[in-house]
């Protein structure tokens, strides 16, 4: 974990970012977040310069209140710092502003809706139960990420939009190189972008003709009025969206929930056998505190001057990364933050973003953390970690955090 800059330091000395970049500038993040996002947001107005991997300036915005602003995009722009991006996401719905981004998420969001999502509990329920019965059979001890959190998820929103099963593989495969965004794997990323978007061209087309019951004919037929880069690119953004930032949250909150003390009980997974009830509270604290998404979201431009509610001034220009890990830690909303409280209420947390850039598939990845956790804590009263927490390691230069492998036992 980096030291702690003093305040005096820090609002003078730009911070390298992200916090947890290391010498040879591959960020990698842990289980727990950086003790600099508590110090950097208590000084001054918690605005801090800083100095990207890409050798570009910016602000990070750590209060909770100030990044619901630019959130809100009240002065900023996501569209106008596609520049300064570290994944390529021009013409997704990351990338796109006012008008043009609604276009894009208008053809699907009514199918990410919760009374939309709701409807296919019943199928998440049994896909995972298929899921844990695989991984079961296979012996202990295995990689809960490889056997059950990455297949539940992948297969999932693969089936909602209607993959052809023998593909899936190559797509995890795309997905893994495009979510990387170190300069070391630049070139893998724009190569697997290619890849996804030629492979996806051949299949809307073919929807489009030959329409089905499922999302990609949805996209195929409701997005025809779209550019063909910005049709092209919402699948590619709901399958990476839906699949790796949720597997990740399941390993990540299993190893939290295993390795935490809680109430009275030894960890918080006895607890929760105990409490069961208390299981979609225990996911919301779990999504504020262990967030697997890109902790600082994505960069945007200031293109009119903006007051910030700590009184911090932004001026055109000016890029200004929002930090939801930071805001999700801010005890001016948050009392007692780093107690984990699964009763917490309210528990507004920003992992999923705010604003017009909130995540359009949240309800899909809360269901199928809390379906999956759920099942766990039913079925494995005895899980445990196979080896030791601090063993765990976590992916380095991706855009998603988590544990690459989580081996777990029951016997």
């Amino acid at each position: 974990m980096s030291s702690l800059p003093s305040p005096e330091s820090s609002a003078t000395c730009p911070v390298a970012h992200p916090l947890d970049q290391g010498p040879d500038g591959v960020n990698r993040p842990g289980l727990y977040k950086n003790a600099q996002y508590h110090a950097l947001r208590e000084t001054d107005t918690g605005v801090v310069e800083i100095i990207r991997a890409n050798g570009t300036p910016g602000k990070l915005v750590t209060r909770y209140d100030d990044v619901k602003k630019v959130l809100r995009q009240e002065g900023c722009s996501r569209e106008a710092a596609l520049d300064v991006d570290d994944v390529g996401l021009e013409g997704t719905l990351l990338g796109l502003d006012g008008d043009n981004h609604a276009a894009v998420r208008n053809v699907v969001k009514d199918c990410f809706t919760p009374q939309a999502i709701e409807k296919r509990r019943g199928e998440i329920e049994n896909r995972a139960a298929m899921q844990l019965k695989a991984m079961l059979d296979q012996g202990e001890p295995v990689d809960l990420m490889e056997t059950f959190a990455i297949p539940l998820t992948l297969e999932t929103i693969s089936d909602m939009l209607g993959l052809p099963q023998p593909d899936r593989l190559q797509f995890r495969q795309w997905g893994e190189a495009f979510l990387a965004n170190s300069d070391l794997t630049r070139a893998d990323t724009d190569a697997s972008a290619l890849a996804m978007a030629g492979y996806l061209a051949t299949l809307i087309e073919q929807r489009r003709q030959e329409p089905t019951a499922d999302l990609l004919s949805q996209i195929a037929v409701g997005g025809a009025h779209l550019p063909p880069d910005r049709l092209l690119m919402l699948p590619i953004a709901l399958v990476l969206g839906g699949w790796e930032a949720t597997a990740s949250s399941i390993g990540t909150f299993t190893q939290v929930l295993l390795t935490h003390p809680y109430a009275e009980h030894e960890s918080a997974y006895a607890y929760l056998i105990d409490h069961p009830e208390m299981i979609p509270g225990a996911v919301t604290e779990l999504e504020r505190m262990f967030s697997t998404s890109a902790g600082d979201d994505m960069p945007r431009r200031v293109i009119r001057q903006m007051r910030l509610p700590s009184g911090a001034h932004l001026q055109p220009g000016e890029v200004v990364i929002p930090s939801h890990d930071a805001a999700n830690f801010d005890p001016r909303v948050f009392p007692d933050p780093h107690r984990i409280d699964f009763a917490r209420s309210p528990n507004k947390h920003l992992s999923f973003g705010h604003g017009p850039h909130h995540c359009i598939g949240r309800h899909l990845g809360h269901m199928e953390v809390e379906v999956a956790i759920g099942l766990l804590i039913r079925e494995l009263p005895t899980l445990r970690l196979a080896i030791s927490s601090q063993d765990i390691q976590y992916k380095a230069g991706h855009a998603v955090s988590g544990p690459i492998r989580l081996p777990v036992a029951w016997s």
